[in-house]
C-alpha cells in the first residue's frame, strides 16, 4: 500500500483547515486514484504553537479522520522549521509540502502525482502567473531569485516555493541534513534527483492574512544567501584588492605631482571621503562576516531545530462523541504527550 503525504504547516489557522481540507480531498482523492486502489492519504498539519484555537479545531478533526494527522510544536519556530518537522514525521512515499491558505491550489497535486508515477523524484510547482501578489512581493521576489541564482553554487528555481513533491528517497535525504538555519527551497534544490516541472496560477489568499512581513521576508533572504553560498564572503576579497590598488595609483599620482611640480596635493575632503567610505566599506564586511560566523555559532550549539510538544491523529478516530473545546481543555494530560519513537 502506497502512501500520499500532505504536510501542512499552521500558525494561527484555525478558520482556515476545514476549508482547506474540503478543497484538497477532491484533488487528494483523484491523484489517489492514479497510484492504485490500495493507496491512501496522509494530511500531517503542523501547529508552529499558535496562540489561537488551531490546536483545538485539529485535535477535534484527528478523532473523526482517519486520515488526518497533527504534530505540535513547543512555541513557534518559524515556517521553515514547522516545515522540517512535517517532513520529518511524514511516512509517505511521496511527500508534498503545501500551504493551507489555498494559494497553491490542491489540483495542481493531480498532476504532480502523474509526473511522480512517470519517474520523476522531485516535483516543483512553478507561479506562472503571481498577479495576485503585490507588486512589491513580486519585484522583490524577481530580485532575490536573480542575486541568489547569480551568487550561488547550485541552481535555485525561480518562483518555486515549498509547494512540490519529493519522493521518499529525497525526503531521506533532506532529513540527514541538520542545518539549524534552515532555506528549506535551497535544500530541495541541492539534493538533486530526477526533477520535473509543473506551472500553475497562484490564487488569492482564501482565509486569514500573511503571516511574512518585511523583517521575516528580509531574514528569510539572508538564510538563503548565507545557505547556498560562500561568495559574499569571496567578494570582499575583490573588494580588498581593488582599493588597495586604486589606494597604491593615487599614492603614486601624488609622488610623481609633487615631485613635478614642487605643490603638496590639497587633500582634506578627499581623505575624509576616503575615511569614511573605507570604514562603511569594513563595517558592511564586518556585517556580512558576521552573517556566517553567527550560523558557525548555531550550528555549533547543536540544539534540536524543533521541539514537538504532542504527536497525535488517526489512533484516534472511534466511536466517542465529539468533544467540546471546554473538555478539550480540560483533558491537558492527553494533549501534552510527549512523542515517544
Amino acid at each position: 500500500m502506497r502512501t500520499l503525504s500532505i504536510v501542512i504547516p499552521v500558525f494561527n489557522e484555525q478558520d482556515g483547515i476545514s476549508l482547506f481540507l474540503d478543497a484538497a480531498r477532491p484533488a487528494v482523492d483523484e491523484a489517489l486514484s492514479l497510484i492504485g486502489a490500495d493507496a491512501r492519504a496522509e494530511y500531517l498539519f503542523v501547529d508552529d504553537g499558535s496562540a489561537d484555537r488551531t490546536g483545538d479545531v485539529l485535535e477535534i478533526l484527528s478523532r473523526f479522520n482517519p486520515d488526518l494527522r497533527y504534530v505540535r510544536l513547543s512555541r513557534n519556530f518559524g515556517k521553515e522549521a514547522a516545515l522540517a518537522a512535517g517532513i520529518d514525521h511524514a511516512v509517505g512515499d511521496a511527500v508534498i509540502p503545501i500551504d493551507v491558505d489555498l494559494q497553491d491550489p490542491p489540483e495542481v497535486i493531480v498532476d504532480m502525482v502523474r509526473l511522480w508515477l512517470a519517474g520523476a523524484q522531485v516535483v516543483n510547482a512553478r507561479r506562472a502567473d503571481r498577479s495576485s501578489d503585490s507588486w512589491f512581493k513580486r519585484w522583490s521576489a524577481r530580485g532575490f531569485y536573480a542575486l541568489l541564482n547569480r551568487l550561488s553554487d547550485y541552481p535555485i528555481p525561480e518562483n518555486v516555493g515549498d509547494f512540490r513533491l519529493l519522493d521518499r528517497q529525497a525526503v531521506d535525504v533532506v532529513k540527514q541534513l541538520g542545518e539549524q538555519a534552515r532555506f528549506n527551497k535551497g535544500l530541495f534544490s541541492w539534493i538533486g534527483f530526477r526533477v520535473a516541472t509543473v506551472d500553475y496560477i497562484r490564487a488569492r489568499r482564501e482565509t486569514g492574512r500573511s503571516k511574512w512581513g518585511l523583517g521575516k521576508l528580509w531574514s528569510l533572504a539572508v538564510d538563503g544567501i548565507t545557505a547556498s553560498t560562500t561568495m559574499p564572503l569571496r567578494i570582499w576579497s575583490y573588494v580588498g584588492g581593488a582599493i588597495a590598488l586604486i589606494a597604491f595609483a593615487y599614492a603614486g599620482f601624488l609622488v610623481v605631482h609633487t615631485l613635478a611640480t614642487g605643490v603638496d596635493v590639497p587633500g582634506y575632503a578627499s581623505m575624509m571621503v576616503a575615511v569614511l567610505g573605507l570604514g562603511g566599506l569594513n563595517l558592511l564586511s564586518l556585517g556580512i562576516m558576521g552573517e556566517y560566523v553567527g550560523r558557525i555559532a548555531r550550528e555549533v550549539r547543536q540544539r534540536p531545530l524543533y521541539i514537538v510538544a504532542a504527536d497525535a491523529g488517526a489512533r484516534n478516530v472511534g466511536g466517542a462523541a465529539t468533544p467540546t473545546l471546554d473538555q478539550l481543555e480540560r483533558d491537558e494530560e492527553w494533549i501534552a504527550q510527549p512523542i515517544r519513537a
